[in-house]
Order: C-alpha cells, then structure tokens, then sequence
C-alpha cells in the first residue's frame, strides 16, 4: 500500500469515528475485515494519533480558522484538517508541503469543490 493509500484510509477511518460511538480498535477491526485493508504502522500511528490529540488540533484550527467555528465547517474538511495538521506537528518525517497536498487532494476527492480551497488556505495559515 502506498502512503496516499495509507493517508485515504487513515483518513476514512477518521471520518467514520464522527458518525460512530465504537472504539477505536474495535472501527479499526471492523474497517479491517469488511474492506480487506491490512493497517500498517501509518494507519495506526495517524488513526488513534487524531483521537488522542483531537483537543489539541481542533484547537489549531479554530486558532487558524479567522471567522469560523468548528461547528460550521463540514465534517470532512474538519478530519481532513484534523489528518494534516496531526502529520504536520507529529510527525517530523512527512514534509508540511506533502501534508498540505495531500490535504487538498483528499478534499477534491471527498469534499465539496470550495472545501479544497478553504483548507488549503487553513493549512498554510502560518502560526501567530
């Protein structure tokens, strides 16, 4: 599996936890089973990383966001942002640009059309 295969799936994941009160391990399993993936350490790392800092990076965002609440923005910019910034302050060895793009090209793939731009835009927001 390639990282953007791994980075799509970790991000699946995470957006089935916001409709979903199951554990962690137990989605992880299920997601396991039912759509034949085989997590690697990425997977995991990034999965159970989000929920356990989830405070943290929501609190980036709503720093970064200027004008909008968590609440208003849609449930799948909110966990890919979650997935970008978790990669961008966690883990040293992906590039912030990489996490960036592959942010936008998620939202491409699963968000609305103006969801792409707005992240991109939150993304690279530099810290205050």
């Amino acid at each position: 599996m390639t990282r953007r295969q791994a980075r799509e799936e970790a991000f699946i994941l995470i957006f089935e936890k916001q409709f979903n009160s199951d554990s962690l391990e137990d989605i992880l399993s299920l997601a396991t089973e039912v759509r034949d993936i085989e997590p690697d350490d990425y997977i995991k790392q990034v999965f159970f990383g989000v929920y356990e800092k989830k405070e943290e990076l929501d609190e980036i965002i709503s720093e970064r966001a200027k004008g909008w609440s968590i609440n208003r923005i849609s449930k799948t910019a909110l966990c890919i942002l979650r997935l970008a910034f978790y990669e961008m302050k966690f883990m040293d060895s992906i590039p912030v640009s990489v996490s960036i793009n592959e942010a936008v090209e998620l939202c491409k793939k699963y968000a609305l059309p103006e969801d792409a731009s707005f992240v991109n835009g939150i993304l690279s927001t530099k810290e205050r």
